[in-house]
């Protein structure tokens, strides 16, 4: 039984030890590596060949990787390694892993070529300086034999356990059972969709209505086809805990369900988990000399990643009874069992963004991955997040105040450039034609006087310092890779001193260039949401390819369910939204005598919700009412959530797009009823009016893409806390007389009945769309 393994996780299992050492960081990132390598390779002469693939096999573990670098001329392979700071700095267990890899490469260089000795080298190449430290050494192809050999000794055991592991998952999954007595309306759909994704290695959109079951209904098919499609992961994304919890809830039960056999189904589920949230020793560094979990981390993974493969649901509590049983950090264990768990569930950020680990180990590894996202229309804005950053001059000016000599230097230097780009700039907001460069080189430099320093002083920074390195370190990144996707801009709104002070940001409007390389990397991706826009939207947004799916499940709930009224004489725009809140009052205490209950009432800001909460206490004091806080803890939250007791009634006040418009569910009589008093628009502001100027540039839909598609994202999100499941009655109060216009309607689910509402259009989100064929 084979098992193949890259040749740098092959090194990472068998050639790590010691102590866990994270402070030879930060390092490049994957944009700078790349960069770097090129720099390296272009110095070469001729007869120089880069990415060489190689591969070779011992005792059933079948190796793979690319060389950085070969010479053919001096016979001479090559691992390039970037980094920041001094080369000397570099810790020896990272050297030694090193080493390890191109000491594999030398010796699958040399029986492919039929070579008796070959030279090896480490580049270790500087991106701050450009220079070059290498380290050199020759060996026969006798010891590189025997070196790979040891290596992959030392594998063998894992690797037979992992093959075994494969065919018994391959075998369970292809016989998997759906672990319920029926498919729910809907479901099945969505199902059929995401199998025929991917079947055929496309991408898809699912548009699909809350109560559906899309966490099973979108696992179930994809575990289906992982035996069939060969896929090696099934990376499961959610932007929120709720959601995460539901997919490892439905990851357990599918586990739980027999197959045709009768065996429990052996999968590995994986929830991965902020470090800040897994971290046990807070108040201590990520090395051996400060955190006694990182003190001899390597040396008991093996024994910890043992214990960790027998759990078939790794959540973040079982991962850190595991991890601390063996003395071992559980966030870095999660790392590394995301190399040997079939389902990882995550944030957002583990595939997406700059940094994200599961990317990268999926490109080193050649895995073949299904993706699935949780929630998709949360995904523009958390993308523009990922590849935005900014920096504070105030910051600046607290990072210096307790530098060291060199980097006070560095950072004066950075100040200057700072200020010769405020004197380009005089206005409160203006949008800069370039990021300037002058200010982007003084930063890189400050970032390498911090590298340095801490090589030579391996303590903490001070905290201001280090916040503005990382700021600083981010914003260079992302000016390497600027261009129409993303805005530079300037303000100095609310500075204490704005002739000295302000805030540069690279602002990301369109995330597509970032993200179209990470659906192209999967074997399928599919999106899915109950208010995923229009396909065009999402397509241009996030950078799906062009053969790109879209399916609209049709809704389990029929119209009689939720009653959908417009509030046509009220207005919410900001010019007459003093003159509404009275009538928002006696709308409100109107609907409630009606039929009392508990509703949710959504308004545009915290303000607008006071007056109109503080105006209906007046008009009827009878009324049950709570509001949601600025700021609000986890626990404040839960309470909130909490008054929606069955049978009770009140009246919840909460803001649009806050923590309580999606992923809170209230079925039966918990939630009777909901307001939305406003379109959800955001708001216009000179950010947010060059957003659509750009959008408008790139796409000709300026308006839709910056306001319509995202407020409606959010009033449909707000309106489906009412219908959960089929038994459940409800009304919807859309308090606007814009909610009446026929392009407003026609963004609405197709199943509500907005009053005497016209035929819905021909059109719809997906037409002219591929669709799956059956």
């Amino acid at each position: 039984m084979s098992y193949t393994v890259a040749v740098r996780a092959l090194c990472e299992f068998t050639a790590k030890q010691g102590d866990l050492d994270l402070r030879f960081t930060p390092s490049p990132s994957a944009q700078e590596g790349i960069a770097g390598h090129a720099v390296v390779g272009a110095r070469r002469g001729d007869g120089y060949r880069t990415e060489v693939a190689l591969s070779g096999e011992w005792n059933g573990v079948h190796v793979r990787g690319r060389a950085d670098g070969f010479d053919e001329r001096e016979c001479l392979v090559e691992e390039i390694k970037t980094h920041r700071g001094r080369a000397d700095a570099i810790p020896d267990n990272h050297r030694h892993l090193h080493w390890a890899q191109v000491r594999v490469y030398g010796h699958l260089l040399c029986a492919e070529l039929g070579l008796e000795r070959i030279h090896l080298a480490l580049v270790y190449y500087d991106i701050g300086s450009g220079v070059e430290t290498v380290l050199r050494e020759t060996r026969d192809a006798a010891w590189l034999q025997s070196h790979f050999r040891d290596l992959c000794e030392h594998f063998a055991a894992w690797a037979a356990s992992e093959a075994a592991h494969r065919t018994a998952r391959d075998a369970a999954l292809s016989a998997l059972r759906f672990p319920h007595a029926d498919f729910r309306p809907g479901q099945r759909q969505l199902s059929e969709n995401i199998y025929r994704a991917n079947a055929s290695g496309r991408c898809l959109l699912a548009q699909a209505p809350t109560g559906i079951g899309k966490t099973v209904g979108s696992l179930f098919p994809v575990l289906k086809a992982l035996p069939q499609q060969g896929l090696d992961k099934v990376f499961f994304l959610a932007a929120k805990t709720p959601g995460r919890r539901l997919a490892l809830d439905g990851a357990a039960s599918l586990c739980r369900a027999s197959s045709t056999s009768g065996r429990t189904i052996p999968l590995r589920v994986l929830e991965l988990t902020a470090r800040d949230k897994a971290c046990e020793h807070p108040d201590k560094a990520c090395h051996g000399e400060s955190c006694p979990l990182a003190k001899g981390f390597y040396d008991r993974l093996p024994q910890a990643r043992a214990a960790a493969a027998e759990v078939p649901v790794l959540d973040r509590e079982a991962l850190r009874e595991v991890a601390l049983a063996h003395d071992v950090c559980p966030y870095y264990l999660g790392s590394e069992m995301a190399r040997w768990s079939d389902v990882v569930v995550g944030d957002y950020n583990y595939y997406f963004d700059g940094g994200a680990m599961l990317y990268a180990l999926a490109q080193n590894n050649g895995w073949k991955t299904s993706v699935l996202v949780d929630e998709a229309h949360n995904l523009v804005s958390r993308a523009r997040s990922m590849y935005s950053a900014q920096i504070d001059r105030t910051a600046l000016r607290l990072a210096r105040a307790n530098a060291p000599g060199e980097i006070k230097k560095a950072l004066e230097k950075v100040g200057r450039a700072w200020s010769a780009v405020n004197k380009t700039a005089p206005a409160p907001y203006q949008v800069l034609e370039s990021v300037p460069s002058k200010l982007v080189d003084a930063l890189q430099t400050a970032a390498s006087a911090v590298n340095e320093h801490l090589a030579a002083f391996p303590g903490p920074l001070d905290p201001d310092l280090q916040r503005f390195h990382f700021d600083a370190l981010a914003f260079v990144r992302l000016a390497e890779a600027f261009g129409p996707h993303s805005l530079c801009d300037l303000s100095r709104e609310g500075m204490h001193d704005p002739l000295r002070d302000s805030v540069i940001c690279i602002r990301n409007v369109v995330p597509a260039p970032f993200l179209g390389p990470r659906f192209a990397a999967a074997h399928s991706a599919t999106l899915f949401s109950a208010t995923l826009g229009t396909w065009h939207y999402c397509c241009d947004t996030l950078g799906l390819p062009e053969d790109t799916a879209w399916v609209d499940v049709a809704s389990p709930f029929k119209a009689d369910q939720l009653d959908v009224h417009v509030a046509h004489g009220i207005s919410t725009r900001y010019q007459q939204r003093a003159a509404s809140v009275a009538p928002i009052a006696a709308l409100i205490a109107r609907q409630y005598r009606e039929r009392e209950g508990n509703y949710l009432a959504f308004f545009s800001s915290f303000d607008y919700m006071d007056q109109v909460a503080t105006a209906l206490a007046r008009l009827d004091p009878s009324i049950p009412l709570w509001r949601q806080e600025r700021r609000m803890s986890e626990a404040e939250r839960q309470g909130f959530i909490d008054r929606f007791a069955p049978g009770g009634a009140g009246i919840g006040f909460a803001v649009l797009g806050g923590a309580f418009g999606e992923g809170v569910d209230l079925p039966g009589n918990r939630l009777i009823g909901a307001f939305v008093a406003t379109l959800g628009l955001p708001q216009v502001n000179p950010v947010n009016e060059q957003l659509r100027e750009r959008m408008q540039t790139l796409f000709g839909a300026g308006y839709d893409y910056t306001y319509l598609y995202p407020g409606i994202q959010k009033v449909v999100q707000a309106a489906g806390r009412v219908i959960r499941t089929e038994q459940d009655r409800g009304v919807v109060w859309l308090i606007d007389d814009r909610f009446g216009q026929p392009g407003i309607r026609s963004l609405m689910p197709a199943w509500w009945e907005l009053d005497a509402r016209p035929a819905r259009p021909a059109a719809n989100p997906a037409a002219n769309k591929p669709a799956l064929s059956a």
